[in-house]
């Protein structure tokens, strides 16, 4: 069969194109239908609430015009289903202590129900009472995330998945742990009408692996029908995927060119049933990297996310992020043909983490100026489409979600400097109408704590 090319060519028979179409076509309308659903199930249910957020139920059609955060999900407990311990709050999976914390914030828990909660011993909270702490192995807490989004009005989160963690990793034990979460989320999404996509994060793992790897978790997703979820977000018609870690030269980040190109072609093979609208996550310098084969295989992705956390600068005002590359960048993705995703971040803080000294990586967050000052940029830039990083993520100190200003002790810990614990998730919410309305983003918070 002869090929044709047009603009936008994919090496598509007319065959194929057909067939996508109609399966595309059959995937808008069981989505349509699964917003009914989804409004009737909650009215059964007596959840008032979630039957009027079903009749707004994110379109998973497009990631254009979404407003999407970072989940790492990657919180265990002792007690949990994992049975691996104080896994991504402490160092030490056997006890957590002021000396093994590898959080920077502490998450509000006052919402959380007693089945969901875990002591933490020897941290207590200003009346003496016992703190506790949550597992992303917690089904219910997992839904909980996903209602504040709801609530709050954000549209999803692109989950991450460790690739050292997945069969052939270093720290495969996890596996069925991270499984389980990615069901969790998978359930989340449904109930409360927000999308969901994959990040494949290759931190850690060398890179003769990183393509075998990941396509086959890619492939077992696939042939499971993760991605054909009404939920799953999709582009095109394709399943979207993001792969993290395009860092030229990196230690953490063994990506080669060689490598990039070899998943680029993975997911772009016609007529594949693993085919994916693919973007791209790393250096915020990505124009400027010398090697032409990098310029060359980021211009076949389908989208480029520069990871811009802890790029910043200060002037008498205080911490700014840097935004000032950002016109060229999405100047630079359009001439390509190229989606540019923005990411956006409320600060910075690593010291548990790192062993660092109290205050010597923190970027302050200047109660939420820091953050809303990104999405004013974004704004006059016209640009719709942004990762927040992150919604969970108290390592960094990133997370938007609720955190308390009355962290236990002892220990060292960030807080939200005195505001209410949904103070960001209220931040994102607003900026998220407002670019959903294709209204400006004004340069002061319009909103009050």
């Amino acid at each position: 069969m002869m090929k044709f090319k047009s603009a936008g060519w994919t090496g598509e028979t007319p065959e194929t194109i057909n067939r996508r179409h109609n399966s595309t076509c059959v995937l808008q309308l069981t989505r349509r239908l699964n917003v009914v659903l989804l409004a009737i199930s909650a009215v059964v249910a007596g959840d008032i609430t979630g039957a009027t957020a079903a009749t707004n139920v994110v379109d998973a059609t497009t990631l254009r015009g979404k407003v999407m955060c970072g989940y790492q999900g990657w919180f265990r407990c002792p007690g949990d289903q994992a049975k691996e311990g104080w896994i991504h709050w402490s160092r030490d999976p056997s006890r957590i202590a002021p000396d093994t914390l590898t959080v920077e914030m502490w998450p509000d828990m006052s919402d959380y129900p007693a089945d969901e909660r875990f002591p933490a011993p020897g941290f207590s909270s200003a009346d003496g009472a016992q703190a506790c702490l949550f597992s992303n192995e917690q089904p219910g807490t997992v839904r909980r995330h996903f209602q504040w989004m709801r609530e709050y009005g954000i549209d999803g989160v692109w989950l991450q998945h460790f690739l050292v963690d997945l069969p052939g990793g270093p720290i495969e034990t996890r596996y069925a742990s991270r499984c389980r979460v990615l069901q969790n989320v998978r359930a989340a999404a449904q109930e409360t009408g927000r999308v969901w996509a994959v990040t494949f994060d290759i931190a850690a793992l060398p890179a003769d692996k990183i393509v075998d790897v990941l396509t086959r978790e890619w492939k077992k997703l696939v042939q499971e029908g993760v991605t054909q979820d009404p939920r799953y977000l999709h582009e095109r018609g394709l399943p979207v995927v993001e792969i993290w870690g395009f860092y030229h030269g990196n230690p953490h980040n063994r990506m080669t060119a060689k490598v990039a190109n070899q998943l680029i072609d993975f997911f772009k093979s016609a007529g594949s049933a693993n085919r994916a609208w693919l973007v791209g996550g790393g250096d915020w310098q990505w124009r400027h990297n010398p090697d032409p084969e990098w310029q060359k295989f980021i211009r076949r992705l389908d989208a480029y996310s520069p990871w811009n956390v802890g790029n910043y600068y200060k002037d008498d005002n205080g911490a700014h992020a840097a935004t000032g590359s950002w016109p060229q960048d999405k100047r630079e993705c359009d001439k390509c043909g190229l989606l540019w995703l923005p990411v956006v971040y409320p600060g910075f803080s690593w010291d548990n983490l790192q062993k660092l000294p109290p205050g010597t990586s923190l970027i302050p967050r200047r109660d939420g100026k820091f953050l809303w000052e990104q999405f004013h940029a974004l704004s006059e830039l016209q640009v719709d489409t942004v990762c927040v990083a992150m919604f969970d993520e108290v390592d960094e100190g990133t997370a938007i979600f609720k955190v308390t200003s009355s962290p236990p002790v002892p220990g060292h810990f960030v807080t939200y400097e005195g505001l209410p614990s949904d103070w960001y998730l209220r931040l994102v919410g607003e900026a998220t109408k407002l670019l959903h309305q294709k209204q400006e983003v004004p340069a002061s918070i319009p909103i009050h704590f």
